[in-house]
């Protein structure tokens, strides 16, 4: 998903790196993590994608504006199974699961050519095991499609443009 990859923790969140700046577009993450962060031990954190503004991809059905991809426990990124688990008593809607079984030679290019690249900027690759944080470069990858990125502009730059979320029946 093009969003901005962001932390949710015991102390409450930020986008990218603990020292990144305001910008509007983190307001409602922040008021989400509010309720998720007292939840949270120290040294526990939820790492997801902020999709509440248009970057180069926009969206007009999300299932939430923060969609999870990690469980970390201190310096331990946690199995998937685990991890789903731990969302689902959180109120966290994961990202969605594109491929789920054994590595097979030529998978990931499968899985890119099913992109629907209206909507989808690439995907990550993740051992589904739990794995220390030091080993993600070995355990986990991300493809991005090529020229993903419309615009000359950079989206903090630009004018704040909000996603949609999908209409909830009842």
């Amino acid at each position: 998903m093009d969003g901005e990859n962001t932390t949710i923790h015991s102390a409450g969140t930020h986008a990218r790196s603990p020292n990144s700046r305001y910008h509007p577009s983190r307001d409602w993450l922040k008021a989400f993590a509010a309720g998720i962060s007292p939840q949270l031990k120290f040294g526990e954190r939820i790492v997801g994608e902020n999709l509440y503004a248009k970057h180069s991809v926009g969206y007009e059905e999300l299932p939430s504006y923060f969609l999870g991809f990690s469980w970390i426990v201190g310096n331990d990124i946690q199995p998937w199974d685990a991890t789903l688990k731990r969302f689902s008593e959180l109120g966290i809607t994961p990202v969605s699961t594109l491929y789920r079984g054994p590595f097979v030679e030529g998978l990931f290019e499968s899985v890119a050519e099913r992109l629907d690249l209206v909507k989808q900027e690439g995907f990550v690759a993740r051992d589904a095991a739990g794995f220390k944080e030091a080993d993600m470069p070995a355990r986990m990858g991300k493809y991005v499609r090529a020229n993903h990125v419309q615009s000359e502009t950079h989206w903090m730059k630009s004018e704040l443009v909000p996603n949609r979320l999908a209409k909830k029946l009842g």
